[in-house]
């Protein structure tokens, strides 16, 4: 009788988090066990996680990058 290497694991997650991981992972031929061995054997293998995780501040829409451009470009003109 062949003992098993592996264990089970179990983690709650958003429900549209893990539908939009699902598709992503289905279109690149994986499938979700898959991809998280992926993730942790990088983890091990870099012993840390692989992206560099950061706070961003989201931008609400694009008419605040056109302001926040055109002060920008407002600024540099007077300084010409």
């Amino acid at each position: 009788m062949e003992i098993s290497n592996t264990t089970n694991m179990s983690f709650r997650v958003d429900k549209n988090l893990k539908k939009q991981a699902d598709a992503l992972f289905k279109s690149l031929g994986l499938n979700m066990s898959v991809a998280l061995n992926m993730f942790l054997t990088q983890c091990v293998r870099e012993q840390a996680i692989p992206f560099t995780p950061k706070i961003t501040t989201k931008i609400k829409n694009s008419q605040t990058i056109t302001e926040t451009e055109n002060l920008i470009n407002n600024n540099i003109e007077d300084l010409l």
